[in-house]
């Protein structure tokens, strides 16, 4: 047994337990005020469990008080309010369910699924609408959030951007070496696909492992239901009203979802691991198509003018086009940020352009060494 390790660990499910009693404290939802309290609860059995087994060497050894870090964030957090006390307190969650899995697998014992409860409860927490996080400053700032969705489109922005910054830097870079407009495009071209199938490939494997995980956690699940259904309709009962039910609501809707094991594996999915399960379905190929499709067509931009002018003529229309399409690019990302359209296209523009004359320059520099 490491009892320097037993402390540390002490030491976090103290000021844990600390912090979710505190938030607990200031909310006006009866609902999360229930869920906080109890998982504050949970954390102090924790550490009473540890503090025994600390006191098995050390028989005169005392709990901690709350560490002074923990009082610093509450305080800060009154300030500035407590949204990052809530993330802090995520992250402590999936880390103690990291080291619960090493530990497990280490000494041989079946991972059952359990471990990742509490996070699934806090991010359910801290999801929340009614969870009051808000400080004296922070409040002031509020009023403008934009909630955006549509992660496929933003990744559409992003590989666009990938394709055109990353083939325009290439072109130039042989066009600086002086090189001849059929070397100029065959370079363009293999750029193009060399990027195309690594972003495609890229895609696919991200598709592919998350499906992977995803199954692997529902298999989790299912074990974590047959094993001990009554524990996991508890957890489900918090994480409902960790979402606003209150607790009667969230114990019927519990008890209907637990009805059959297939009505409560399918909720357990949907509401504990929050996976949709049509999106399994989805194609890995199809986004790697996709991807492919998306890279090729942008990346053609500072390439297409090598097909039909020369020499500096060539060179000027590409980075013309070039600048178009950034400016695009950068108004497109508008859409995430919130920032003015001249502003982000100009920026994008900018940024564009500097890679470019980089490797404009190393070309150029490689052309004259090879040359003489």
């Amino acid at each position: 047994m490491d009892v320097n390790k037993l402390k540390s660990q002490l030491q976090v499910e103290v000021d844990t337990a600390f912090l979710y009693n505190s938030i607990a404290a200031i909310q006006s939802d009866e609902n999360l005020n229930k869920v906080l309290i109890a998982l504050a609860k949970i954390e102090e059995g924790h550490a009473q469990h540890m503090l025994q087994e600390i006191r098995e060497v050390e028989a005169s050894y005392t709990a901690p008080n709350p560490s002074t870090r923990a009082k610093l964030q509450l305080k800060l957090g009154r300030v500035f309010g407590y949204s990052s006390i809530i993330s802090n307190l995520a992250g402590v969650e999936k880390q103690l369910a990291i080291n619960t899995i090493k530990d497990k697998t280490k000494s041989g014992e079946k991972i059952t699924g359990f471990e990742h409860n509490h996070l699934k409860i806090i991010e359910a927490v801290n999801n929340n609408s009614a969870l009051n996080v808000s400080g004296g400053f922070l409040s002031k700032f509020e009023s403008r959030h934009k909630s955006v969705g549509g992660n496929a489109l933003r990744a559409a922005v992003l590989g666009a951007n990938d394709g055109l910054v990353s083939n325009m830097s290439l072109v130039m870079g042989v066009a600086g070496a002086a090189a001849s407009n059929n070397t100029i495009l065959l370079t363009g071209i293999a750029g193009l696909l060399a990027g195309a199938i690594s972003m495609a490939l890229g895609e696919w494997l991200s598709v592919q492992s998350s499906r992977e995980l995803h199954l692997r956690q529902i298999e989790l699940e299912t074990v974590e239901l047959e094993a001990s259904p009554e524990e996991e309709k508890k957890e489900l009962v918090l994480l409902y009203q960790a979402k606003g039910m209150s607790e009667i609501e969230a114990k019927k809707l519990a008890d209907k979802a637990f009805e059959t094991k297939e009505s409560a594996i399918d909720t357990l999915i949907t509401e504990e691991l929050g996976i949709d399960k049509e999106e399994l379905g989805g194609s890995a190929w199809e986004a790697a198509i996709t991807s492919f499709l998306l890279f090729s067509i942008v990346a053609i931009i500072p390439l297409f003018p090598f097909f039909f002018l020369t020499g500096n003529s060539a060179v000027f229309a590409s980075i013309g086009s070039s600048v178009v399409g950034l400016f695009g690019i950068g108004a497109s990302i508008t859409l995430f940020t919130g920032k003015p359209v001249l502003y982000s296209g100009f920026r994008q523009i900018v940024f564009g352009l500097v890679a470019a004359a980089v490797t404009y320059g190393i070309g150029y520099l490689i052309g004259v060494s090879l040359a003489g």
